[in-house]
């Protein structure tokens, strides 16, 4: 019998594991592929910043099945649409861009689950219930699901309590750059305020109980994030990595 597929991932977050993963942002299947098989805790593939729809997410995500890395998806916005979409194609743990009140956090979570527990809309041969073949998805959809909010304003901050605290949000993660701009400081997530807004945050989300994440570009970045309580920290970019090789392999070759 085909059985719906398990959230390991979410699993993972919930016992309190650190997950390293890497940011994937190519939109290549063969770069989603290759990358899958390096040994990431999770890939999150980028729908807000990167130039791809649902359609061309789909083929990054089976790319993906090749290796144990467990994948992420961001839609481009807090969107009920958006979201039963990415839930039909097999993104099991969506990370939801822009929440900035409770209530958003609240409508993120209705908008991922099937009813009475939310809205999300009823197809049979989709992705995610290996396309009708699993009898069980329905039954364990809503628990398989993970829902991570982000929070990337200073006035999102100001009420990361509230959002912690609804019922259904699995994790917070924090968007340095936005915060950064948010706080005044655009293009420098490195400045001294912003760094301890992010400290104090992995606390106040560690207290509220639920999981701490973060997006850090190198790799002191990430372990300095883990130290301060950071459970599910993205150590790098794929397109920064690939254009930093090609870089330094010039700059060797030219002498």
């Amino acid at each position: 019998m085909t059985e719906a597929p398990k959230n390991h991932f979410k699993r993972r977050l919930l016992a309190g594991e650190v997950q390293h993963g890497l940011w994937m942002s190519l939109v290549s299947p063969v770069a989603a592929e290759a990358l899958s098989l390096v040994g990431y805790d999770w890939l999150l593939f980028d729908a807000e910043h990167s130039p791809v729809e649902i359609a061309g997410l789909q083929p990054l995500l089976q790319a993906a099945a090749a290796g144990s890395s467990s994948c992420v998806g961001r839609p481009a916005w807090n969107d009920k649409v958006l979201i039963k979409r990415m839930l039909d194609i097999g993104c099991q743990t969506l990370l939801i861009p822009f929440v900035q009140t409770a209530e958003d956090a609240r409508a993120a979570v209705e908008a991922s689950r099937y009813p009475p527990a939310g809205i999300r809309g009823v197809a049979g041969g989709t992705r995610a219930s290996r396309f009708g073949l699993a009898s069980d998805y329905f039954s364990t959809a809503n628990e398989e699901t993970c829902i991570i909010v982000q929070i990337e304003t200073a006035h999102a901050m100001e009420r990361l309590e509230e959002i912690a605290a609804v019922d259904g949000v699995d994790g917070v993660f924090i968007g340095p750059s936005d915060l950064a701009a948010s706080m005044g400081h655009l293009g420098q997530p490195a400045a001294a305020p912003v760094q301890e807004a992010i400290r104090a945050a992995a606390e106040r989300i560690g207290s509220a109980g639920k999981a701490p994440g973060i997006l850090a570009t190198k790799p002191e970045d990430a372990r300095r994030y883990r130290d301060w309580g950071y459970r599910f920290v993205a150590a790098s970019v794929d397109l920064g990595l690939l254009v930093g090789a090609a870089k330094g392999v010039l700059e060797r070759v030219r002498g």
